[in-house]
């Protein structure tokens, strides 16, 4: 399991993840909305402005107050980590 830091300290499992995006759009901020009534919404924002949404497989919604590029820059550097680990065995 690959955990990505989304900041403060939480993690989510890279292999969950299906998209990072802003939140500004209207279908976004629905989709926010929505999650919060069914219970499915986790903010790890920490009272800071939302910039980055994960949407993930098991149809959580996660808010966080990194950008979606350093959140992606993340996902990427782990993913060449496990590439150079490959290689090197």
């Amino acid at each position: 399991m690959k955990l990505i830091n989304i900041g403060f300290g939480n993690m989510v499992n890279a292999n969950r993840l299906i998209a990072i995006v802003s939140p500004e759009s209207a279908p976004i901020k629905r989709m926010i909305q929505e999650s919060k009534e069914r219970g499915m919404l986790i903010d790890a924002t920490h009272g800071r402005r939302t910039r980055a949404v994960i949407i993930t497989d098991t149809d959580h919604i996660i808010l966080t107050y990194l950008q979606s590029e350093t959140v992606a820059n993340r996902l990427e550097s782990e993913a060449d980590e496990i590439d150079e680990e490959v290689y090197e065995a």
